[in-house]
């Protein structure tokens, strides 16, 4: 049986999307995104399912320092939408709770909750992590944010539902690979959106990185995702993680990056990360 790996215990977010799009594989929980990464390098696993940003947290920053460097392709992507319960011991009540524990962005996306029952707050590494401690300490003042997958699991009670403060509330996740399994350009369709993931680094020079876009605006190339982070602890140079819409092999995205080329450090271009068809289910406009 094939497998994939995601970072967090059973139960997790992570868990239900690699279930979503590979049931048929078998799932590898890792302790951290540093283990993913390295499993994946070790063969520990054919895929690894990996959260990249949430429409209310925003980016998961650890990742974006990982994947330049791993070794691996981005092969897809999915949009979960996430629904956070309020899990807490059988037979627990809600006026019982005083402490909550999650992860610090399942936190961060149910505050109204938190701050409506002054709940103190508890940062853990997982959401399911958080439900597994929850039945071991065996105390009913204590419950966590995390899934009802989580709920079932560990055997606890959903004692308040979809906790979430924003209804659209949805994280992007990365499929990874050891082998670049990018689209071909003949063979993607027209209705199809295909995304070209790319890393770039500048010189930190006044307008390098606008030089290194006019490209795409003057080409029409859309550019949907661009992340900063400074590359090898250096002030010198700042890298960049960058999602575009089109083919590398377009005429069109072919003159964007001609033209970045020209004002990355050393000329050296993008590195190309994936050519992948996008989420049908997500709408990018």
């Amino acid at each position: 049986m094939p497998k994939i790996l995601f970072q967090g215990e059973l139960g997790a977010n992570s868990h239900i999307a690699c279930t979503n799009v590979y049931p048929d594989y078998e799932v590898v929980p890792k302790a951290t995104f540093a283990q993913c990464f390295a499993g994946m390098q070790n063969g520990d696993a054919d895929l690894a399912m990996i959260p990249i940003e949430n429409s209310v947290a925003g980016r998961v920053g650890d990742v974006h320092h990982f994947i330049p460097d791993a070794g691996l392709y981005i092969i897809g992507e999915y949009f979960l939408p996430i629904h956070h319960q309020l899990l807490a011991l059988k037979g627990s009540k809600l006026e019982e709770i005083k402490e909550v524990q999650s992860h610090i962005m399942a936190l961060t996306q149910c505050r109204s909750l938190i701050d409506e029952y002054n709940f103190s707050q508890i940062v853990a590494a997982d959401t399911a992590g958080s439900a597994r401690q929850i039945k071991e300490y065996g105390d009913k003042s204590r419950a966590a944010i995390a899934t009802s997958l989580a709920a079932e699991i560990y055997d606890l009670d959903v004692i308040k539902h979809n906790v979430e403060d924003k209804e659209n509330n949805t994280t992007r996740f990365l499929i990874l690979s050891r082998e670049p399994d990018f689209v071909r350009y003949e063979a993607s369709a027209h209705d199809d959106m295909i995304i070209t993931s790319f890393v770039f680094k500048v010189d930190n020079i006044p307008a390098a990185l606008y030089k290194c876009l006019g490209g795409f605006a003057t080409n029409g190339v859309n550019m949907t995702k661009l992340e900063s982070y400074q590359h090898e602890s250096k002030f010198e140079a700042t890298q960049f993680y960058a999602d575009i819409q089109g083919h590398p092999d377009e005429p069109a995205v072919i003159r964007a990056l001609k033209e970045l080329t020209y004002f990355t450090e050393d000329g050296e271009g993008a590195k190309v990360l994936g050519v992948y068809a996008g989420d049908k289910n997500q709408r990018r406009s």
